[in-house]
């Protein structure tokens, strides 16, 4: 090993090149920091190559395959579609070099320094890079760790077994499985059984020890009834007891109320729990505080116990989130210089690429009435809107909750189509603490699905134009 014989200096040292930490890189160049950001694999880390990109790629194609009935309705004729698999993961590679490229590319524009290599903390303020037989050192005045996470296999299953399928691995998959189990209830499985159901495969999921999804019980009951009506199959408090692979075929044995039940397909996808990929940074050595999972402690500007060194994306507790640590990453940049910035996660939006898409915001009915709140509810069927209608996409609800005694609005929570891009405005109206009359008064589109927002906001006064009147009215 060559060892450099003496550290050079840097401003700000980044480790991790995913979405916290090449946005907060090129959010402290352009305060004017020089920033140095070293990366051992590919620049976007999981979310861009294995994760949020690729995922949203087979989202995307089902979605299109969805549509095709409905054009065939209004006079596009079309022939009885089928999906090439080898050109769907080649456009998803394409996509997917584009969007890393795109990234290198503001990097340098950036004047950001790119370093290959696996970092590790040599003392408060250094670190060292190895690459092959090269090893330097870098000196810092503030370091940022965003090394992500990784998942953890469960106990029983064996890591490299080709039919068991998590979140790096099941869109790197050669074909399609004639039929798929999933075993989670988060937005990548619901992604994934809508994504394969769609272009092929037989699918069923199962609740991994829950009763429902986690969304509010109004999402939850539209849910259940387009998974009956693309007939996927779900499977609701079980325990997994047993996986068994063999002659690549997988076998999950299931336990409910002492009863068991037996499911068998040619590929298994299991949502697990995930950890802080730390383990080779030797941040024990300078004093960096941990949780009690093995999560990087930080406070409200992403600063870690240690003075000069802050953490941002999935090596920080909470949920794996693209968002999270995109606004974490730029939140750390910031404080770093000189800026008045904190990070308030509490109207961070829940997204899924299902089909149709689900997008919430806010509190649940059930978490407003807990925390006390005089709850009110009301929903819009977008069967009812003229968009809708005129799309074919008609499946979908949207659900507004408010307190009856303020007026504040809660919660904004919608599955159907356009679900994703319509949620910033409850995101938006939640940030700067919005009444209902707030998001009331303003003019919506016509025709638009911005009307299913519209008509729920109407309903919380007992006046939506397309609803029947209530009974007693």
């Amino acid at each position: 090993m060559v060892v450099g014989e003496f550290a050079e200096k840097r401003d700000v040292v980044i480790i991790g090149g995913g979405p916290g930490g090449y946005n907060a890189a090129i959010r402290a160049a352009q305060l004017g920091k020089s920033v140095t950001l070293i990366e051992k694999a590919s620049l976007g880390g999981v979310c861009l190559n294995q994760g949020c990109v690729p995922s949203k790629v087979f989202a995307h194609a089902a979605k299109q395959l969805a549509r095709v009935p409905a054009m065939n309705k209004m006079g596009i004729v079309t022939a009885e579609p089928h999906v090439d698999f080898d050109a769907l993961m080649s456009y998803k590679d394409k996509t997917v070099k584009q969007l890393r490229s795109g990234v290198e590319s503001l990097c340098k524009a950036n004047k950001i320094e790119l370093i290959t290599g696996e970092a590790n903390f040599t003392g408060e303020n250094k670190i060292g890079v190895a690459n092959g037989h090269q090893f330097d050192i870098y000196e810092f005045e503030y370091a940022l760790i965003a090394t992500g996470s990784s998942t953890i296999v469960p106990d029983g299953v064996q890591p490299a077994d080709e039919c068991i399928l998590h979140p790096e691995t099941i869109y790197q998959m050669t074909a399609i499985p004639e039929s798929l189990l999933i075993y989670g209830s988060d937005y990548i499985a619901l992604e994934a059984a809508f994504s394969f159901k769609k272009l092929g495969s037989d699918v069923a999921i199962v609740l991994n020890d829950r009763s429902d999804f986690p969304f509010d019980a109004s999402i939850n009951r539209e849910l259940k009834r387009i998974l009956k009506k693309e007939k996927i199959k779900v499977y609701r408090n079980y325990q997994l007891e047993r996986v068994n692979s063999a002659d690549k075929e997988i076998t999950i044995n299931l336990l409910k109320n002492g009863e068991k039940e037996k499911l068998t397909g040619s590929r298994l996808y299991m949502s697990a729990e995930r950890q802080a990929n730390i383990q080779e940074l030797g941040i024990e050595r300078i004093g960096v505080k941990q949780t009690n999972k093995g999560f990087i402690q930080t406070d409200h500007t992403m600063k870690t116990s240690v003075r000069n060194i802050f953490a941002a994306g999935d090596v920080t507790d909470g949920a794996p989130s693209a968002v999270q640590a995109i606004k974490q990453g730029k939140t750390a940049a910031e404080t770093i210089c000189g800026m008045n910035s904190e990070v308030d996660l509490t109207h961070i939006p829940t997204v899924v690429h299902s089909n149709p898409p689900i997008a919430t915001v806010g509190l649940t009915e059930k978490k407003a009435a807990d925390q006390g709140y005089s709850v009110k509810i009301s929903q819009s069927q977008l069967s009812g809107n003229s968009y809708a209608m005129i799309s074919g996409e008609k499946s979908g609800i949207v659900t507004v909750i408010k307190d009856s005694e303020t007026d504040l609005l809660l919660g904004i929570h919608i599955i159907g189509a356009g679900a994703i891009e319509l949620i910033s405005t409850g995101v938006t109206a939640l940030e700067m603490v919005a009444r209902e009359e707030d998001l009331r008064f303003p003019s919506y589109p016509h025709p638009s699905m911005n009307e299913g927002l519209m008509e729920a906001l109407d309903g919380l006064s007992d006046m939506a134009i397309h609803a029947p009147p209530k009974k007693g009215k």
